[in-house]
């Protein structure tokens, strides 16, 4: 018997699936559990358009994605921080004021925990710091970390 999973069961599929097991399996299992339903040609038609809207809704995220590697790329951020005489930083720069900098400048909403940084900067300089936008897609943004002595502060 041809059947449409409605929900995912272990062992025979995901939800949407469309499965051929035996007459009472089907019968006296999975039918009167709502596990699944028989497959009318209105529900393969409904299947069929559920699998395609979701495959759009994937290529769209997938190029959303790209658009924001592309973007972040491009980002350069610049701190200011205040020095001390060996030339570290009072503080650090952490992934979390990273993730600010970027919504607060360039409008860019980013997860603290995907900004891959080993330990937070804490000298003057030019990083480069990798971010993970989603599986497989990783770009580079540069940060600076501009030096304010405590002496001009004074």
């Amino acid at each position: 018997m041809k059947i449409i999973l409605l929900q995912d069961v272990e062992g025979l599929g995901k939800a949407g699936d469309l499965k051929e097991v035996a007459n009472g399996y089907a019968r006296n299992y999975l039918v009167p559990r709502r596990l699944a339903a028989g497959a009318t040609p209105s529900l393969i038609a409904n299947r069929t358009q559920r699998i395609a809207a979701e495959q759009r809704r994937v290529e769209k995220l997938a190029e959303q994605n790209k658009q924001m590697t592309e973007r972040l790329n491009q980002v350069t951020l610049t701190f200011k921080a205040r020095v001390g005489g060996q030339g570290r930083l009072y503080g650090s720069i952490t992934s979390q004021d990273i993730a600010s900098a970027l919504r607060d400048v360039e409008k860019l909403t980013i997860d603290r925990r995907s900004i891959d940084m080993s330990e937070p900067i804490r000298t003057p300089g030019t990083f480069i710091v990798p971010v993970r936008v989603a599986s497989g897609l990783e770009s580079k943004l540069t940060i600076n970390v501009v030096g304010e002595s405590v002496a001009a502060q004074a």
